[in-house]
């Protein structure tokens, strides 16, 4: 990383995290990347997988907004999880109008970043107009597709947007896949109580919305399977938050797999 000159305002600094954050990008991806008013584009024309409801609805500005609002009090959590300090490279997997990604990158310093991703125009013309920050960049790619080589990023999360996706363990092996050794990882998810009649409630409603709704472990068993460690849950109410770190030494990631209509993670260590 490039060292911090004495007297150099941070914000000047932070000035190089966008050319940063873009050279990580792959070079079998960068052919199509393209600049897009303040946040860069790898999908171009093409059409995401169709998502949830909840997960439409947030590319409507005021549902959005109300979001983002209302999550608020997760982000101290997110951040105490993370353990965010000086140059790292943090990546906020689904990060909607990038209210979270804005407030990581005003505790990094240096040459430190974060990049927030989410595949969709709306959103990430949302995150620009409103979340910019000398720190953040914007990158409209596939959650299921991360475009960068393994073990480049610090730490890396996904908080509130999981249980919205198609295909959840997708996404979660490639965060552990970009994930580098000792870095942490954060999830913070659905979850549907210990209580029968409670979690029925939560599912059925869930189920109308397109929402997936997580017991209590499938995640940290997931995260176990892929080899990580120091896993620690934290449930409340209807949500939990997972923290995991990557060990060393490195435990390779096989590519994600289906198989018999299911779906299949495997993972050697060295």
């Amino acid at each position: 990383m490039t060292a911090q000159q004495p007297g150099v305002d941070t914000d000047i600094d932070g000035m190089w995290s966008p050319a940063l954050a873009r050279g990580m990008i792959r070079d079998d991806v960068a052919r199509w990347m393209r600049y897009c008013d303040g946040y860069t584009d790898l999908l171009g024309l093409s059409v995401p997988a169709r998502s949830s409801l909840a997960r439409r609805a947030m590319r409507s500005p005021w549902v959005a907004a109300l979001y983002e609002r209302a999550r608020r009090p997760i982000k101290y959590r997110a951040t105490a999880a993370l353990r965010l300090v000086g140059e790292q490279r943090v990546l906020n997997v689904a990060c909607g109008a990038g209210d979270f990604t804005s407030y990581f990158a005003e505790r990094l310093g240096g040459d430190g970043f974060v990049i927030g991703l989410d595949n969709s125009v709306a959103i990430m013309e949302r995150a620009v107009r409103h979340n910019s920050s000398a720190r953040a960049v914007y990158v409209r790619a596939d959650a299921l597709r991360l475009p960068y080589d393994n073990g480049v990023f610090d730490a890396v999360c996904c908080v509130a947007a999981l249980h919205h996706m198609s295909e959840p363990f997708g996404v979660l092996h490639e965060m552990v896949r970009v994930l580098s050794p000792g870095g942490r990882i954060v999830v913070m998810t659905s979850y549907g109580r210990q209580s029968f009649l409670v979690r029925k409630a939560i599912e059925l409603g869930a189920t109308i919305r397109g929402v997936r709704v997580f017991d209590r472990t499938t995640i940290p068993a997931f995260l176990t399977a892929a080899g990580l460690i120091d896993i620690n849950q934290q449930l409340r109410g209807i949500s939990q938050l997972v923290i995991a770190r990557r060990p060393y030494p490195v435990t390779e990631i096989q590519p994600w797999q289906r198989s018999d209509g299911g779906l299949r993670l495997r993972s050697t260590g060295h």
